[in-house]
């Protein structure tokens, strides 16, 4: 059996409001259900019925898992290489952006999609890639 796509993100953070309100207001997501677990966070969403964001108190996170017997990982210091995420409309998406005060460093991929990258508050790069209709990869 092979995965068939990303299930969620944690990004673990020392400000959860300003991360989630990041990630509501410049990407474009929003704060959905999350069950009560024993570290504060909150869990968004995209259009999908999945949250494909986790946010975790960073310090209370650590403890937590450190009390499953499990040790830090490699990206418990809040440092994520990158996070992707479709999206449909360029200039919408670029307007939101630059709206929050962001100017968004943009790439476009050959025969690709059209790229925005920003850093969120945790300086976790943030990769916004708008496909065409006529591109026939993923």
């Amino acid at each position: 059996m092979t995965v068939t796509g990303i299930e969620h993100v944690l990004v673990l953070s020392d400000d959860l409001d300003a991360t989630r309100d990041f990630y509501c207001e410049v990407v474009g997501l929003h704060q959905g259900s999350r069950p009560p677990l024993e570290f504060p966070g909150y869990w968004l969403y995209a259009e999908s019925p999945a949250a494909c964001l986790h946010l975790a108190d960073r310090d209370a996170y650590l403890r937590h898992i450190a009390n499953m017997g499990l040790g830090a990982g490699k990206g418990s210091n809040g440092e994520v290489d990158h996070i992707a995420f479709d999206a449909r409309d360029y200039e919408s998406t670029s307007a939101r952006i630059e709206g929050n005060g962001i100017t968004p460093v943009r790439n476009n991929v050959p025969g690709g999609p059209r790229q925005l990258f920003v850093d969120d508050p945790n300086g976790v790069r943030v990769e916004i890639n708008v496909k065409t209709s006529l591109e026939a990869w993923d």
